[in-house]
């Protein structure tokens, strides 16, 4: 059996300090959770208000679903735009998705500050979709997009679809018809069964790098304000009407206010003493689910990549879909490859205590990844494929798939910024801009992410 091995934590540094919480502490502002949400968080709270934060990680820093997820950077919902709509209607639906959108200059502000040269790719992504009804799904939420003013995706249609009179005119001037080699070049296949490509822009990143790098920006920059104690697992929070004392076991953290950055509360237990219950059900809405990948390495003779191939021709967001990612990696000192990363075969659990990140992959789902690379990406079926590195990683997925950003209703000395949901690079960092605002006090517009004050 293959072991959980992940290209992205390889290439963290292997001579780094990690220091642990060794006497009681007080800051402004603690954040659980040493990923991308939690890191992105606390430089946005540094860099925007006057308050001290202190990061607190159960484990390593980034080496979570941050350092083990596909490296993507995208800025779509698993879920249609057309059902963000229905939700919450065109107005916040639209501010919703341009946040996001917008969160690529955000990304770009966080390299510019840091002064990293950490490899960062963007590019056209592109996604293939093979019935007529992923078509009109992806069509129906280019319409709204246009009504909403965002830009529209690019959609092509193959001209001999047997299925273009079926097409609503309303949907006239949302794709454009080409010859089918042209959707066959773009996903980089041989196969023939694709109809339509979706395209827009996509990226790819090292996460658990881009943290580790901002990280030590953090602690350089900030030196009085900002502090990261790992192997410090918290089992217990206190909340008070303006404090939180969080419980690390020999010691504890006393803060104004406390972020929650993690995949799910399980082993974290909240006790409101300020007098208003906080439902902890809520906390069981955030479901586990298990995401598998394999990577391995070719002469670095294309340019970065990330394309989507929806196999199964249901038009339903819920279905599992493969996706490849292409990028520069380097494996050896000074000898670049491009990285392959496949994923695709996903796992749900009902509780993410389950979840042990040192069990072994398995091998039905690395040759599930290998025959839909050899019938998928341009390879031959005797071809050996040695993959390098084959790993997974834990997903914290919302009820309704949109990241929670905000204070708790019942005691705003609570925060959160979580919920991976398959997609979380960007919306990780939108929420550690949006939680630095709610720190500084600014008042706030209504939005899709923010938390309710009902659960079911």
């Amino acid at each position: 059996m293959k072991k959980n091995y992940s290209p992205w934590l390889y290439q963290l540094r292997k001579d780094r300090a990690i220091e642990g919480l060794r006497e009681d502490v007080r800051s402004d502002v603690a954040i659980i959770g040493a990923g991308i949400a939690g890191i992105s968080t606390a430089f946005f709270i540094l860099k925007n208000t006057d308050k001290s934060v202190a990061v607190v990680e159960r484990y390593k820093l980034a080496h979570g679903a941050t350092g083990h997820n596909a490296g993507q950077v995208v800025s779509y919902f698993e879920r249609g735009f057309a059902s963000l709509v229905d939700e919450f209607g065109l107005e916040l639906a639209t501010q919703g998705q341009k946040a996001i959108e917008d969160t690529w200059e955000l990304l770009d502000e966080m390299y510019t500050d840091a002064g990293l040269n950490i490899p960062f790719s963007r590019f056209l992504g592109h996604a293939g979709l093979t019935s007529l009804d992923q078509v009109l799904l992806h069509l129906k939420n280019n319409l709204l997009r246009k009504n909403g003013g965002l830009n529209t995706e690019r959609m092509i249609i193959g001209e001999n679809i047997e299925f273009l009179h079926l097409i609503p005119e309303e949907y006239t001037g949302l794709y454009t018809l080409v010859p089918q080699d042209e959707i066959v070049s773009l996903l980089e296949t041989k196969e023939d069964g694709y109809v339509a490509v979706l395209s827009y822009q996509k990226g790819c990143i090292n996460s658990a790098l881009f943290c580790e790098e901002i990280m030590l920006y953090l602690l350089s920059k900030y030196s009085e304000r900002f502090s990261l104690y790992e192997h410090t697992p918290i089992n217990k929070v206190v909340l008070h009407d303006t404090v939180a004392i969080l419980d690390a076991g020999n010691h504890t953290i006393e803060v104004s206010r406390i972020v929650l950055c993690t995949n799910g509360f399980e082993s974290l237990t909240v006790i409101d003493k300020a007098g208003m219950d906080i439902n902890t059900k809520f906390h069981d809405l955030v479901r586990g689910t298990v995401g598998y990948m394999s990577g391995y390495l070719e002469k670095m003779n294309k340019p970065p990549i990330a394309i989507s191939y929806l196999t199964d021709p249901d038009s339903s967001t819920d279905d599992p879909y493969f996706y490849l990612t292409r990028r520069v990696y380097e494996y050896e000192e000074k000898k670049e490859y491009n990285l392959i990363s496949i994923g695709g075969p996903e796992l749900a659990i009902e509780d993410s205590k389950l979840y042990s990140h040192d069990t072994d992959f398995p091998e039905e789902v690395v040759d599930s990844i290998d025959a839909f690379v050899k019938k998928t990406y341009d390879l031959e079926w005797n071809k050996k494929i040695d993959y390098v590195f084959t790993w997974h990683g834990l997903m914290g997925y919302t009820k309704n798939g949109v990241r929670l950003v905000g204070p708790e209703p019942k005691n705003k000395v609570l925060m959160y910024n979580l919920g991976c949901n398959g997609v979380g690079i960007l919306p990780s960092i939108y929420g550690g801009l949006r939680i630095s605002e709610f720190v500084s006090e600014k008042e706030m517009k209504k939005s899709i992410f923010d938390v309710p004050t009902k659960y079911p």
